[in-house]
């Protein structure tokens, strides 16, 4: 039988994260979207937890990229830390 995996509060934390460093970083949705190449409201539904938009790697590497940090820093982040 199939192992189920739920992976929702890693993604609602991945989500978090984006948020978190794009405002520590000083940038609006606006601007962080115009480097990304997509929409503002793209990257609103990617920030807010209950959408589950999901995202590619390659734009999660290109996020990472923008905001001048390494990948693993939005997919070990931890909130409530």
């Amino acid at each position: 039988m199939a192992r189920r995996f739920d992976n929702r509060e890693r993604m609602a934390d991945l989500y978090r994260a984006i948020g978190y460093f794009r405002r520590r970083k000083g940038m609006t949705q606006e601007q962080m979207a115009e480097e990304l190449g997509i929409s503002r409201q793209h990257l609103a539904a990617i920030e807010s937890p209950n959408m589950d938009r999901g995202l590619s790697i390659d734009l999660l590497f290109n996020i990472a990229d923008v905001l001048e940090i390494e990948p693993y820093q939005l997919l070990k982040f931890r909130p409530e830390e």
